[in-house]
């Protein structure tokens, strides 16, 4: 192909003016299949405050045969993204740098090659595996049983607010916790990305919610099918609310302590944060776990069929470009939103 020198390039063999001048160019078409694509992405390349997230540019990475390329349209913070930042990364094998975010929602870019159930251009939204770099970029790889159908009724933000709070939920109180519709179940921090899903849920399976937040998210969160109101900051929770079946505590610390008053014996008490005491689940004679989210593509499908009936909404609290990603850490940490805070990739 022939291609016109570009103006900031003098060669002296070729003497004269150099406007009008051309030069002949064989590229070979392997060289060009062989080109790293770029990319925007927030990396951490030491562990420690909001500071050490850098908006940069990296290589562009490609799926294998049994995983997908999703153009990341937007992606949520969640608090393991900013606990990874301050420490918690070797703790899930990463290496630095890192690529943080495990939420996303876009279309698929590329598509490896035994993968049959996702073509190229697909809307689809994920919790993607915290084993591998992730969501905060404009490209994230996925494996097929962590991506879904994007729910039609939601574009790509409200997407990216639903797969781990649902998922969470979910997989805590039906798969361990085995609530049962018409027992009773209290849930801390019920404003929060994890809190607001957990009451949806649980009102959708007939349980009978009692929601803990600060008072200002009491008519958001009674919205969302909360049958009891607890204000934190105004009374303990533990002094009003007794002999309920399920805890489902996202809140931890000295939340979590109080919370094995409220049950009956042969309850459980069920948390995102941290393990709960065996010594005191045996004193209250209830049962406790603390869990961690799994990807899976088949709940994903079960979350649509609630997101269609109306049954499941996301909500959130704030949109920012994927550059100002402290200010979205920042937001986070402070522990004062009510749902989620999204970043926009490009």
């Amino acid at each position: 192909m022939r291609v016109r020198k570009p103006d900031c390039v003098t060669d002296p063999k070729l003497g004269g003016e150099e406007e009008d001048r051309f030069v002949m160019v064989w590229i070979s078409p392997f060289a060009i299949k062989g080109v790293a694509l770029g990319m925007k992405a927030v990396t951490i390349n030491q562990y420690g405050d909001p500071s050490v997230l850098t908006y940069t540019d990296v290589k562009r990475p490609e799926p294998k045969s049994d995983e997908v390329l999703v153009h990341t349209r937007a992606a949520a913070v969640n608090p393991v993204d900013w606990k990874i930042r301050q420490g918690m990364g070797e703790m899930f094998g990463l290496q630095l740098p890192i690529i943080l975010g495990c939420e996303i929602a876009g279309t698929i870019e590329a598509v490896g090659s035994d993968v049959r159930d996702f073509k190229e251009g697909a809307p689809v939204y994920a919790y993607v595996s915290l084993q591998r770099n992730g969501g905060y970029a404009e490209y994230t790889i996925a494996k097929t049983d962590e991506i879904a159908p994007k729910p039609e009724s939601l574009d790509f933000e409200n997407a990216a607010a639903v797969a781990v709070g649902a998922l969470t939920s979910q997989q805590a109180i039906f798969d361990t916790a085995r609530l049962q519709g018409g027992q009773k179940i209290l849930i801390t921090g019920a404003s929060g990305g994890v809190g607001l899903m957990a009451v949806q849920l649980a009102k959708a399976n007939g349980a009978f919610v009692i929601a803990t937040a600060s008072g200002k998210n009491e008519n958001f969160v009674r919205s969302l099918g909360a049958d009891e109101f607890v204000d934190y900051t105004r009374e303990k929770f533990e002094e009003v609310v007794k002999e309920v079946d399920v805890v489902y505590d996202t809140v931890g610390g000295d939340t979590l302590e109080r919370s094995f008053q409220t049950l009956k014996r042969g309850g459980f008490l069920v948390t995102t944060v941290t393990p709960p005491s065996q010594e005191k689940a045996e004193k209250f004679g209830i049962r406790t776990a603390m869990v961690s989210v799994l990807p899976s593509a088949q709940q994903l499908g079960e979350i649509n069929r609630l997101i269609a009936a109306g049954e499941l909404k996301p909500h959130i609290a704030m949109v920012l470009p994927l550059a100002e990603v402290r200010k979205a850490h920042q937001f986070s940490e402070s522990g004062r939103t009510r749902g989620k805070i999204i970043l926009q990739p490009g």
